[in-house]
């Protein structure tokens, strides 16, 4: 669990969750509270922990109100392992549920990627160490003695099985050669040229000089290494056999980067990281099933398709009251995984799911609808708001753009009105008006003559006087 979220109250985690969603307090209530519980549970002891389950959350609410949003930020908050599904997706022809225990499998990975990362950023200050000495040693390279590679023996392969723990003639020899070359006038000069190149690689001064260095040869992943079922073969022998490297010219400051997560993946206990991710998707993990409400089906006599969808409940279920599922990395329990349902429930409603599943989602929050002034709010005030973004990308181009209280306002009552006569998708409605405002600018960039651009009410009234008519005549057009 982040230690940033051990000292989080609710109410600290709803404020967090405030700078990038605007609105559906409820909602954001209900997810701090579970996350808040996550925590809370870890205090218990250990018989009481394991009687303590998640309280699933079931989101409804029509499409761009921010519950996907919701469960992403909650995730990144917690630096949990996430993972988001269609429940469509196990509804296709020819699937029908049958692979439903791989949005596990899929949540084990990214908390693999998560343990990984966290043991490769403890390791990266050695590791930045390790990749310089090398880099320095291909600007540099020493005598025949220093450069010489004796191959790979038996012995090595297979760990020096037959070393007793006393000296062969020819370590011994290599030994004397060495302290023989370090006492030589060649190895001092090598070495205060070293020191020099290490100057200036830390003063930044050699980041686009070419070197060639040694790089592990990672061949592609054959396909059967993916499936479940299968071992590869060459996976067995992967810790008896050395690795195969190859030569690379790169510039240096590709090199350091190269070098550092190579030296940094070294350092890692793989054992260790499997068991820590393991332990943090069974105990962290966050599920977010969307469009829940499209295998939903409130038909009493229930034809092809809805049997579909029901077999896709069923095969869920067993997931979210908690199983063991096996993964390549070793078996997951489900158990205390937290669930988030989100769907529109425009057509469906909850009751039509299956009751068994309704009831592992005891706490139900509807999103509402997005008004003209939540629309402002999201337009400026979240730290990633729409208009934040648009400015950024057409200032790498030199271009400072500006948008002003009424252009906002007029933006916001548009996306309201066209949300409201055509297709309600919510903030996504926003994104597009901001691309039809800015098509024309963007197209004609990079222009020395366009500095500042002002956009106001005017501006944006003659831009969409005209998409706004088709979209009305479309209504018409079957």
């Amino acid at each position: 669990m982040s230690d940033n979220i051990k000292n989080m109250t609710p109410k600290e985690i709803v404020a967090e969750l405030d700078k990038y969603i605007i609105g559906q307090d409820e909602a954001k209530k209900y997810v701090a509270i579970a996350l808040r519980n996550r925590y809370r549970r870890s205090q218990l002891s250990e018989q009481m922990r394991e009687e303590v389950s998640p309280k699933n959350i079931l989101m409804m609410g029509p499409t761009g109100v921010g519950k996907t949003e919701i469960a992403r930020r909650l995730a990144k908050l917690m630096d949990a392992p996430f993972v988001k599904v269609e429940a469509t997706k196990f509804t296709e022809v020819g699937y029908v549920g049958r692979d439903v225990d791989s949005m596990i499998r899929d949540l084990v990975e990214a908390s693999m990627r998560l343990s990984k990362q966290k043991r490769m950023d403890e390791n990266s200050e050695m590791a930045e160490q390790l990749a310089e000495d090398i880099i320095v040693k291909a600007i540099i390279p020493g005598g025949p003695e220093e450069n010489q590679s004796g191959g790979v023996s038996l012995g090595s392969i297979f760990g020096n099985l037959g070393n007793l723990g006393y000296k062969t003639q020819k370590e011994e020899y290599d030994e004397n050669k060495q302290k023989e070359y370090e006492a030589s006038t060649e190895y001092s000069e090598i070495q205060m040229a070293r020191e020099q190149v290490r100057k200036q690689l830390k003063e930044g001064l050699l980041e686009d000089q070419i070197v060639e260095i040694e790089v592990d040869d990672v061949p592609k992943t054959n396909q059967l290494d993916q499936n479940e079922g299968m071992i590869a073969i060459g996976n067995i022998f992967d810790n008896m056999m050395p690795k195969k490297t190859k030569r690379k010219k790169c510039k240096v400051s590709d090199a350091r980067r190269i070098l550092k997560e190579q030296e940094a993946q070294k350092m890692i206990d793989m054992d260790q990281v499997t068991d820590e991710a393991l332990q943090n998707a069974e105990q962290n993990g966050i599920i977010f099933i969307d469009e829940i409400d499209k295998i939903a089906s409130g038909n009493s006599l229930r034809s092809g398709a809805d049997v579909s969808r029901e077999g896709v409940q069923r095969d869920i279920l067993p997931i979210v009251e908690g199983s063991v599922v096996n993964t390549k990395y070793g078996p997951v329990k489900t158990d205390h995984m937290l669930f988030i349902g989100a769907g529109a429930f425009h057509v469906s409603k909850p009751s039509d799911l299956i009751p068994e599943l309704q009831g592992r989602f005891p706490i139900n929050v509807e999103l509402q609808n997005l008004d003209k002034e939540d629309f402002k709010k999201i337009l400026t005030v979240p730290q990633n708001a729409a208009t934040k973004q648009q400015k950024a990308l057409l200032e790498t181009e030199g271009v400072n753009v500006e948008f002003t209280d009424d252009a906002i306002d007029e933006i916001a009552n548009l996306a309201y009105l066209m949300n409201e006569e055509t297709e309600n998708i919510g903030a996504r409605r926003l994104h597009t008006i901001l691309e039809i405002l800015l098509e024309d600018i963007s197209y004609n960039l990079p222009d020395p003559s366009i500095n500042d651009v002002k956009i106001d009410r005017e501006y944006v009234q003659e831009r969409l006087r005209e998409k706004i008519k088709e979209v009305d005549v479309d209504k018409y057009i079957l």
